[in-house]
């Protein structure tokens, strides 16, 4: 069973009350989707607050997901990512500045730490090793619209490939990346 399915197949059980189910999918992808809200509310006891609104929402909408062939991850993301905006436009409308998160970043060190650095170096060096399995006009592809931020056209452009051509490849080098990566 892939990621994707056992989610999926987490979230049908929740919808039917499975308490069990909901601890496993908590345990999975609660730290995923607390790096989602604290990346839009920047402090942490804010992002845990919502991340438990969202893991209450959840449990009372799990039956609302449709398995479309998206993944769940993108359901749950979207879910957390709202309720990290509604939090924020509240504040913001409360007159509550993040004041207290614009303080901590003040006095703590910009950047990450070592523990993040050595895991970024690994995740880059894997992606390097994975990147080297395509062939070398894909990778260039997969490198300027994923880490220079080309666009498709302009890709189609500089390498007079046809703009769905390089979507279709785009998208299967993505694949076998996923693949490579262990995803």
């Amino acid at each position: 069973m892939t990621p994707q399915e056992e989610i999926e197949e987490l979230i049908a059980r929740i919808s039917m009350g499975d308490r069990k189910a909901f601890a496993t999918l908590y345990s999975r992808t609660s730290p995923k989707l607390f790096g989602v809200a604290l990346r839009v509310l920047k402090q942490d006891a804010l992002a845990e607050e919502v991340l438990q609104e969202v893991f209450l929402r959840i449990w009372d909408r799990a039956g609302q997901y449709r398995a479309n062939g998206y993944s769940p991850m993108t359901w749950l993301i979207t879910v957390t990512r709202n309720a990290a905006i509604d939090r924020l436009r509240r504040l913001r409308a409360q007159g509550q500045q993040s004041d207290i998160g614009d303080l901590a970043e003040r006095l703590t060190e910009p950047g990450p730490g070592p523990e993040a650095q050595a895991v970024a170096r690994d995740e880059a060096r894997l992606l390097h090793q994975c990147l080297a399995e395509l062939p070398p006009d894909r990778a260039e592809m997969v490198r300027g619209a994923y880490l220079d931020g080309d666009t498709y056209a302009d890709i189609a452009e500089a390498t007079g490939i046809k703009l769905n051509t390089v979507r279709t490849w785009l998208r299967r080098s993505l694949m076998q990346l996923r693949e490579c990566l262990g995803g």
